[in-house]
């Protein structure tokens, strides 16, 4: 099993140039691959899959009737992205972010931007994620997104465009670090010799990123997760990554409110907690406060929050910049707060609450990718040129209905990467979700969740939608500093290694 008959078919691909050569990070795994013997390959994609099984790396799919818990389907080719892509990437998102935080805080405080008409107040005040109990808030540190997930594409220009920013309870780093560890066991010398930068220090760091958040009186802070509980479709990855910090993972009813404080309930008695990292949305996360019906918050928490004696990360109201009407725009939030162009820009969109916008969108719906604002996995969503016109007519009436719900962009063709598709390797599209930690400073994860569409010719990357996920390369560039990986001194022992047995590859890299 070889590349020799892959084809990109004229799609940007993540591993080949458009004349079919292998791209200068991914040239040692290509090379690698072709020369493991026969079926190999489709032994170790076996046995990864077998691998995060026994590790109960799975999801649970809501709706599904038996509440069936599944892995998200994995592929061993790994994408890889080249040093001075990733240069781009890392900062176009920091500045991102930057702005991002700007804007929440704003819009919880003085408004100005809407003042200065820079985004009509209108299009924030009916944003569902608003939250007015947040007006007024003061985060620790004036940070309100610790934890963010962008979504990025790369189109047929080879560009990387942001598609969505998810800054309320971004998932999916869990399956980042397992994968890596899946490939680091497939392909242990290939790693090292393609110098790709390490993610395993992320759960420290977010461990780091939480402790700033503290009261600055505490010395040694209590960290906790709170999850929503077992049934959540995320809740490997609540207990795994309080699992790798060190820290408790808690529910709200482990969580209880006395003498002002926020307490944990533990076999000693009452424990203070200063630190949440809360993986529950906004809705449930006090009673008190937002749903009064939840009983999955803490009753009294943001009274706790509001007085500074404990951190919650992410800050409860930063939902608003997760609206897909928001986020056009945010290349005017990054000049209007930075007086910077944005270095990642976002793909065209059309806004359906502008007249002009939802004219064109209604009369070219078989054209355009459709979303409503709110919506998440794959849902609320029309694939124009795949619809149908029943789908088409049942779209234009909503976004009649409610236009301000509604955004369309025109259909982006995303770069894909190979996957092992039987006893061949066939092409499938990919986005890519860098996680961002604000805390201290602004650290990005080298890499990110590689989701990839595994039906062939889909373009819904959603693992509630079929889709799966690949470790994603990042290549260290030989200029950079040793503190900018860990594994640089072995990386360089095992290029000395490779370039003295060219020889014998297929024997040396496994």
């Amino acid at each position: 099993m070889n590349f020799n008959s892959y084809s990109t078919e004229g799609f940007f691909d993540e591993l080949f140039d458009a004349n079919g050569q292998p791209r200068q990070g991914a040239a040692i795994l290509i090379e690698r691959i072709n020369n493991l013997p026969k079926m190999d390959l489709i032994r170790r994609q076996k046995a990864a899959e077998t691998a995060m099984m026994n590790l109960g790396i799975t999801f649970a799919v809501y709706g599904d009737e038996q509440g069936a818990e599944k892995i998200i389907p994995f592929d061993i080719i790994p994408r890889v992205i080249e040093s001075k892509d990733w240069e781009k990437i890392e900062a176009g998102l920091k500045q991102r972010v930057m702005a991002l935080n700007l804007f929440i805080d704003d819009i919880y405080h003085d408004q100005k931007i809407l003042r200065d008409k820079i985004i009509p107040a209108e299009v924030v005040t009916s944003a569902s994620s608003f939250r007015k109990q947040c007006i007024g808030l003061d985060p620790p540190k004036g940070i309100w997104c610790h934890i963010t997930g962008t979504d990025l594409v790369r189109g047929s220009d080879g560009e990387f465009y942001v598609l969505e920013d998810n800054m309320r309870c971004p998932s999916g780093v869990s399956y980042v670090l397992e994968n890596r560890q899946i490939l680091k066991r497939t392909f242990p010398r290939v790693f090292e010799a393609s110098r790709v930068r390490p993610v395993d220090d992320y759960a420290n760091r977010l461990g780091q990123t939480l402790q700033y958040l503290a009261p600055e009186s505490i010395s040694d802070p209590k960290v906790v997760v709170l999850t929503p509980g077992t049934y959540n479709s995320a809740y490997f990855e609540h207990s795994y990554l309080a699992q790798q910090m060190g820290v408790e993972l808690v529910e709200g009813r482990d969580l209880v409110i006395h003498d002002g404080f926020v307490m944990m309930r533990t076999t000693r008695g009452l424990a203070r907690v200063d630190v949440i990292y809360r993986r529950i949305d906004d809705d449930f996360i006090d009673p008190l406060t937002f749903r009064e019906d939840s009983m999955l918050g803490v009753p009294g928490l943001i009274d706790v929050y509001r007085a500074g004696r404990v951190a919650l990360a992410n800050a409860p109201g930063t939902g608003v910049a997760d609206d897909k009407v928001i986020y056009a725009y945010v290349p005017d939030m990054i000049k209007y707060y930075l007086n910077e162009d944005a270095i990642l820009p976002n793909v065209p969109t059309y806004l359906c609450w502008r007249d002009k916008d939802r004219q064109h969108v209604l009369e070219n719906l078989e054209q355009l990718v459709v979303k409503a604002a709110n919506e998440s996995g794959g849902y609320g969503m029309l694939i124009g040129p795949a619809s149908t016109k029943q789908e088409r007519d049942d779209f234009a009436a909503k976004i009649r209905a409610t236009p301000r719900n509604y955004i369309a962009q025109p259909v982006v063709s995303l770069s894909r990467v190979p996957v092992v598709a039987g006893d061949q390797f066939e092409g499938r599209h990919v986005d890519l979700r860098p996680y961002i930690l604000y805390g201290k400073d602004v650290y990005v994860l080298p890499g990110g969740l590689t989701r990839v569409a595994l039906r062939k010719g889909s373009l819904v990357v959603n693992s509630s939608q079929g889709g799966g996920s690949k470790d994603t390369w990042v290549i260290q560039d030989h200029a950079d500093s040793p503190s900018q990986s860990q594994d640089q001194s072995q990386d360089h022992a095992s290029n000395q290694s490779n370039q003295s047995n060219q020889s014998n590859q297929s024997q040396s890299f496994t």
